[in-house]
């Protein structure tokens, strides 16, 4: 009889998530709202229970709260079976210090491997955009017989320092791993695009215990997995590339294959977003052959009230979510998460509003991300004065304007 190797998921979510201000003020990265009722870590959750890998730990620790309750109250799996989603906070079993990185992070909480025993860990980012089958990645990874295998995809050479680069020989064996380099190298054959790592990595258990140890004693080490953990491992000859692309999910379009997102920064939040409503969006929330899940409460169905003229409550290619009442106002390319209000007379354009936002009389919102619980005064303009926001509001790169969380407008 064959068995199948005992797998384990230690999801990384400690990231404080700096470039996503004021959306992270009071909250960690993963823990982000998204796509009218998801948080950002029910993506890689998603994939991993899709792909039965269901004995997942959630390795927490920056402004946790919001994200331990999410978890608390939406991932629960059966324990009659075993599975289990737990979150683990930064537990000082190494002294009195918070985790000083990702490697750290693991080697910290070594003793959940200890006590769960298995043969290959997946080391999976919290905070990414994408569908994936891990178990593709699993069987190549005990194909190659590799320490690690790491999942890569291109990106353009101009966008490349900002991850982690891999040369690898053509039989997918990693020569050199380069973490964020300011010259990156390109794909051989492909000088506009470099092969980056996409945070995602699976381990031997064994390869994984023995080199997070030894990074711990070394006082230069930035205790990273893509800084320190992977350059050594393929020092050693023991990391491989799986290709992202390769890997086939049920219901996916060709077109969505290998897609992948970082949405660290406003810009890229948004821009994901707005592929959401697009009238054929990559990233497919309706793909129901491998779900992306999370919690719904109870809230009643959206309702759209008036329908006289200059009054008219409606809602063009747009996501709304349970809850919401457009009462008189027009929507346009736009999120409404739970529980939001737009009032008569009021302009929503693409935007992203989080819960419980209310859009009073007459206001405009434009290319804006409206944190929750945030009250919009009767007649306020967003996005229609760059000046007057900027004195205002956090404005990214891109021009989006954002507003934190019970921020008081007026």
């Amino acid at each position: 009889m064959v068995t199948s190797p005992h797998v384990i998921a230690m999801v990384l979510a400690g990231g404080e998530g700096s470039r996503l201000y004021p959306l992270t003020r009071d909250r960690a990265k993963p823990a982000v709202p998204f796509a009218a009722g998801y948080r950002i870590i029910d993506i890689a959750l998603s994939n991993l229970v899709n792909a039965y890998v269901r004995r997942i730990v959630v390795l927490t620790q920056y402004k946790s709260h919001s994200l331990d309750r999410h978890l608390a109250q939406t991932w629960r799996l059966s324990p009659l079976l075993g599975s289990y989603v737990a979150p683990v906070p930064a537990q000082m079993r190494r002294g009195r210090r918070w985790f000083l990185g990702s490697a750290d992070a693991i080697f910290q909480n070594l003793n959940i491997i200890g006590d769960e025993r298995p043969d290959h860990v997946f080391v999976f980012g919290a905070d990414h955009i994408y569908r994936m089958d891990p178990r593709q990645m699993l069987d190549y990874h005990l194909q190659k017989e590799a320490d690690v295998t790491v999942a890569a995809i291109p990106v353009p050479l101009s966008e490349a320092s900002a991850f982690g680069i891999i040369e690898a020989d053509s039989a997918g064996k990693v020569v050199r791993f380069h973490e964020k380099p300011p010259d990156p190298p390109a794909m051989p054959g492909d000088p506009d695009r470099a092969l980056a790592s996409m945070g995602n990595y699976l381990f031997t258990a064994e390869a994984l215990v023995r080199e997070v140890t030894a990074d711990a004693d070394r006082p230069s080490s930035r205790h990273d997995m893509g800084g320190d953990i992977i350059p050594a491992i393929t020092e050693r000859g023991g990391a491989f590339v799986y290709d992202f692309a390769r890997n086939e999910v049920p219901g996916q379009t060709e077109r969505e294959r290998g897609y992948w997102r970082d949405i660290g920064t406003i810009d890229a939040y948004y821009e994901a977003s707005m592929d959401l409503v697009s009238l054929d969006p990559v990233f497919n929330f309706y793909n129901m052959e491998w779900p992306i899940l999370t919690w719904y409460f109870p809230d009643p169905p959206a309702k759209f009230v008036h329908d006289v003229e200059n009054r008219r409550g409606v809602a063009i290619d747009s996501v709304v979510a349970s809850g919401t009442v457009v009462s008189g106002g027009v929507v346009r390319r736009s999120i409404l998460s739970p529980r939001v209000r737009v009032n008569s007379y009021s302009e929503v354009t693409d935007s992203v509003l989080f819960d419980e936002v209310s859009v009073g009389r007459g206001a405009v919102v434009r290319n804006a991300i409206i944190d929750k619980l945030v009250q919009i005064p009767e007649g306020y303009e967003i996005g229609v004065d760059p000046a007057a926001d900027a004195e205002r509001f956090t404005i990214s790169e891109g021009g989006v304007v954002v507003i934190g969380k019970k921020d008081v407008l007026g």
